[in-house]
């Protein structure tokens, strides 16, 4: 059994992908610092080990890092919409945390870094099918640090795996409501209206979380590149219409036209599935399970991070 550690790994897809490497027969070691996540994602986590402390502490990443097979590297600040506010604390996060755990594992002799970016990189990008060589054009502090952070993967003297991940949705047990899907089936299910900025014909990709943690357990054999990884893109004018039919009734949906969208871009994740990922949780189906398990109680935290 190989000894993986997750930084990040109470954060959102962090507590998914705990037990899906588990299963997998992985022993498990977890980074983090509880900034942007809770304690309690872990409760009922399988069996790990556990190091406190941040991505840029040097000191605390040699700890986590000693004896390990292969890191998944999650630990970031997210939500590119709010990272202009905080570019400085963004970019020495992402990109200096990644930078921290590189060197880290370079020392320790890890075999593998697998790096958390973000389908974000691709900007306000007036093509389809955007695939890994067409030319980035982050928008905003957050996509252009985790541009960086792959670059520094690249340069690095060790196998790196960067996966450029489409907008996360669904439950898992740290989940987070600052990101469309959930924050819509969150508002629906509370008679709340959903706000769209702009006329609702911007692209998203989105992938379920659960999802995404398959890929950071797949990724740990696939070869070392950048891939865009994600179920389905969806403009958000139908990702409103989506959430309604789940809720099983009539949801109001206000459009601020005069509102800036933010960017729109369309994803290809043919390089994924030639590494064999296909995804397993269907968009409308997704959306369908977060609404049961709203329905049913099961919200234990509530993550902004």
């Amino acid at each position: 059994m190989s000894l993986v550690l997750v930084t990040g790994g109470a954060g959102y897809i962090g507590s998914a992908l705990l037990p899906e490497l588990s299963a997998r027969g992985h022993r498990l070691r977890v980074l983090d610092d509880f900034s942007g996540s809770d304690p309690g994602n872990l409760l009922g986590a399988p069996r790990f080990d556990f190091v406190r402390g941040d991505v840029r502490d040097p000191a605390a990443v040699e700890r986590a890092v000693a004896g390990v097979d292969a890191v998944v590297h999650l630990a970031a600040i997210t939500g590119a919409a709010d990272s202009h506010a905080i570019a400085d604390a963004v970019h020495d996060v992402n990109l200096g945390g990644t930078e921290t755990v590189l060197a880290a594992a370079e020392s320790a002799g890890v075999d593998r870094v697998v790096l958390a970016s973000s389908c974000n990189v691709y900007g306000n990008a007036n093509a389809e099918h955007l695939v890994e060589a067409d030319d980035p054009a982050p928008g905003n502090p957050y996509a252009a640090s985790k541009l960086a952070a792959e670059a520094a993967g690249e340069a690095a003297p060790l196998e790196t795996v960067a996966i450029r991940l489409a907008t996360n949705f669904g439950w898992s047990p740290g989940i987070r409501f600052n990101l469309v899907v959930n924050a819509f089936v969150f508002r629906a299910l509370h008679g709340e209206p959903l706000t769209v900025y702009g006329d609702g014909t911007n692209w998203r990709p989105f992938v379920h979380v659960r999802d995404s943690a398959r890929a950071f357990a797949d990724a740990l054999s696939w070869s070392p590149g950048t891939y865009n990884v994600g179920g389905s893109n969806q403009r958000l004018a139908d990702v409103a219409a989506a959430v309604s039919r789940a809720v099983s009734a009539p949801v109001e949906t206000d459009y601020l036209g005069d509102a800036d969208p933010g960017p729109s871009y369309h994803v290809d994740f043919t390089k994924a599935a030639a590494q064999g990922f296909v995804p397993g949780v269907g968009f409308e189906a997704g959306i369908e399970d977060l609404v049961h398990r709203f329905r049913a109680g099961q919200l234990r935290s509530v993550t902004h991070g």
